[in-house]
This record gives structure tokens, C-alpha cells and sequence, in this order.
């Protein structure tokens, strides 16, 4: 495969895959040319770390009913604030820890809910690498699964939030909420979610978080 590099910024660069004379195809990544995901072997791709996290975040606090911690957050290209797990990049500094995947799970439920991991929740690796859309990007998130054991409400804050994130407060969906959100395609307000959401949904109403 020839790779063709058409355009980089500080955040996306654009290449051209060539696959055989006169065939192209193109994907948008966060990555270096080198650590492309199309071109890495069986073994290099199995035991590749993914691009991000995506928390889905359960509060079961042995009071009120357990529910699915969710934030609405802007997203540029939609237009519109979201309902959205928790989520954020791998940064360099995770991958040196021995678990990277949670260091950097509880650092972006930190920083997007206010709300820190204890060593009285539970946390888990659902999967550890799924992709966005790989008609159109190589980019991945590991699906992280943590279930806080108190009461959070008095801690939600945005305050956290960093670069380009704004957020318009949070939801906790219990699982009738969670239900009709399936049902409707679309969230309390009528407005369409991102993937991850819906999955997060079905993980919560599966039982599986338990």
C-alpha cells in the first residue's frame, strides 16, 4: 500500500491509501503516518492502544435507583449539545501507567463530571478497542465501564472542562428513562445521540454493568 499524506493540522491529518494503481481511498486520523492503523500487522493491530476512552459511568449508590451518568455536551459538527458519555483522548502519559485505559477513564470522568474514581468503585474494561467509523477514519475508543457506589449529584460540576468543550449540564437515566430513549431514538428533549450513547444505554439496561 502507498500512503499519501493531503493534509495536517494539529489535531487531523488526511491520507490518501492507495490501494492499487488508480484506487484511492482516503482517512482522516489523529495519527502519525507511521502508526496508521492500516498499515500495521495482525499481531501490531490486536495489541494496538486505541485513540481514546469512552466511559460508560453507573452511580448505584444503595438508595436511589441505579443510573446511567450522562452529559450534554456541544458537539461542533452537529450543532447541538448532545447527550454524551464521558470521553477524552489517550494522552502519552497514560500509556506509561499500568493500566492506561483507567488512568485515563478517571481522568476524563474527573474533568467532565467532577467526579473522581475511588478505590470504592468499580471499574472494567468492556472493550477494548472499537472503531467510530472506519469507512471514513481509523480512529478508536476503548469502552470503559466504572459504577460509582455513592451518591454523586452534590459533585457534578463542568467546571473541569478544557480547549474547545462546553457542556449544558447532566442526566442521570434511570432505566425507564434509558428505555425510552431507546425506544425514541432521540433523548429527553427530542435530540438525536451519539453512537456510544446508545451503547452505554443498552449496557446499562442489559445488567452487564452489574
Amino acid at each position: 500500500m502507498n500512503v499519501v499524506r493531503l493534509f495536517e493540522s494539529r489535531f487531523v491529518r488526511l491520507f490518501d491509501l492507495v490501494y492499487a494503481p488508480g484506487k484511492h481511498y482516503y482517512d482522516a486520523s489523529r495519527r502519525e503516518e507511521k502508526d496508521l492503523v492500516a498499515l500495521k500487522s495482525d499481531g501490531e493491530f490486536r495489541s494496538m492502544t486505541p485513540d481514546a476512552v469512552s466511559c460508560f459511568v453507573v452511580v448505584d449508590d444503595g438508595v436511589n435507583a441505579p443510573a446511567l451518568l450522562l452529559s450534554r455536551e456541544y458537539r461542533y459538527p452537529a450543532g447541538r449539545y448532545l447527550l454524551s458519555v464521558p470521553a477524552g483522548l489517550i494522552d502519552p502519559e497514560d500509556e506509561r501507567e499500568e493500566q492506561p485505559l483507567f488512568s485515563a477513564a478517571k481522568r476524563e470522568i474527573f474533568e467532565e463530571t467532577g467526579v473522581r474514581v475511588t478505590d470504592a468503585d468499580r471499574m472494567s474494561v468492556i472493550n477494548p478497542c472499537v472503531f467510530s467509523t472506519p469507512g471514513m477514519t481509523d480512529e478508536s475508543n476503548a469502552l470503559v465501564g466504572a459504577v460509582l457506589t455513592r451518591d454523586v449529584r452534590p459533585e457534578l460540576t463542568h467546571s473541569g472542562a478544557v480547549g474547545s468543550e462546553k457542556f449544558d449540564g447532566f442526566l442521570l437515566a434511570d432505566e425507564e428513562t434509558a428505555r425510552g430513549m431507546i425506544a425514541s431514538g432521540a433523548d429527553d428533549r427530542g435530540i438525536y445521540y451519539p453512537l456510544h450513547t446508545y451503547a452505554a444505554l443498552l449496557y446499562f439496561l442489559s445488567g452487564a454493568w452489574k
